[in-house]
């Protein structure tokens, strides 16, 4: 189908919706982004892009900026959170996907994508909440909080965690909390910081560290482990304590970061099922889903910028090259949903690897030494699956 004037409207101006809206604009879509806050912005976190999401943003012309913006790094270093020493060093410029991997402050890809999507021609309407949506006519409805109805032709729902077009489309589902909790927090920093990713393991928790905006900055998120349930929200704050007694035993280095902590948010971190059904031809219209609002991840490979830029080039991609829309929606499912739930379920099995105890943890820290040694690729490798595709290549 040609998307050559057709009317498309996007739910949500986070990754997955401004980045579909440059993709389908790209390719002569009148896009149009309903966004519910009064504002283009993020509550300040890290991201790492790894190489597979920085083609897509390559792809849509946005390369330059990436560069721009954010600091490529040199490697992930694991270490012994009790004590500060080093386990094991994986060099990604030694990783086949090459060395496209960068850490950005989330609110600065967002600002890339919002100017980007807005040069390709996009309407960005804020302050428009959506209430529900009705997939059981013709075309899909969107009714908003303040009583206003939007009928559309094509609908890109890129709502989120808690999105309502999923809803619509597969009905309620169930999360599960895991028992973990992660907390975030940004750092105003005036020393050098390696342009490495530090992770520092220990019994049922671990923290995750690196640097922002050239250093001037340094990312925390911190797991633990604990039955008391936490809101799964990107907006709650907590007490800095509370992040402090957790990491209380980890060693100077980890304690002294969170000692200038003055602004820490928490969220539960929940393990979602991938969407079972993505998308829904009309009679006079259709829906799809993409990002979280499809596959929600848990933070432990940093891919759900990455799955949702690429589902973004995909789902544009597979609506303009296909002639048949139910054939291109069908292409656009099949194409990411075996992906996403594989990486998802990495995602999840990566966790368990962080927080190992007792004479188990020491024998692990010990073979991760030996191996990195023997072997100084093969745990990089693991994730070439990951980091090497690259869905713009078709």
């Amino acid at each position: 189908m040609s998307l050559h004037g057709e009317k498309v409207t996007v739910l949500g101006a986070g990754v997955a919706g401004l980045a579909v809206a440059r993709a389908l604009a790209l390719r002569g879509a009148a896009v149009t982004v309903l966004e519910q806050a009064d504002a283009i912005r993020e509550v300040g976190a890290g991201l790492q892009i790894s190489p597979n999401g920085a083609a897509v943003l390559r792809a849509l012309g946005l390369e330059p900026e990436l560069d721009r913006l954010g600091q490529r790094a040199d490697a992930v270093e694991l270490m012994d959170g009790l004590d500060d020493t080093p386990v094991m060093r994986m060099d990604l410029s030694r990783s086949s996907a090459g060395q496209g991997f960068r850490f950005l402050h989330r609110a600065d890809l967002i600002d890339l994508l919002a100017r980007g999507a807005r040069e390709s021609g996009v309407e960005i309407r804020l302050l428009q909440k959506v209430k529900t949506v009705d997939l059981s006519g013709p075309r899909p409805r969107v009714t908003t909080a303040q009583g206003g109805e939007i009928e559309t032709g094509l609908l890109i729902a890129a709502d989120g965690l808690h999105s309502p077009t999923r809803t619509a489309l597969c009905g309620a589902g169930k999360a599960i909390f895991t028992n973990q909790v992660a907390w975030r927090a940004v750092l105003p920093n005036d020393s050098p910081i390696p342009p490495v990713a530090e992770v520092h393991m220990g019994p049922g928790r671990h923290l995750v560290t690196y640097p922002l905006r050239g250093g001037t900055l340094r990312n925390i998120v911190a797991i633990e482990e604990r039955p008391r349930w936490a809101e799964e929200s990107w907006a709650l704050r907590d007490d800095p304590m509370e992040l402090r007694l957790a990491f209380k035993d980890f060693g100077p280095r980890v304690r002294g970061w969170l000692d200038q902590v003055q602004d820490v948010w928490l969220w539960g971190l929940f393990r979602h099922p991938v969407a079972r059904t993505w998308t829904k031809d009309m009679a006079e219209g259709a829906v799809a889903i993409l990002g979280d609002a499809a596959h929600p991840t848990l933070p432990f490979l940093a891919q759900g910028a990455n799955m949702a830029l690429e589902d973004a080039f995909v789902l544009a991609q597979a609506l303009d090259t296909h002639d048949d829309r139910a054939e291109a929606l069908a292409s656009y499912q099949a194409a990411r949903a075996p992906r996403c739930k594989k990486i998802v379920e990495a995602a999840n099995r990566n966790a368990r690897a962080y927080h190992l105890s007792g004479p188990l943890r020491s024998v692990a820290h010990l073979g991760l030494k030996i191996g990195s040694t023997l072997l100084p690729d093969f745990a990089l490798s693991r994730f070439d699956w990951i980091y090497g595709h690259d869905v713009t290549a078709g």
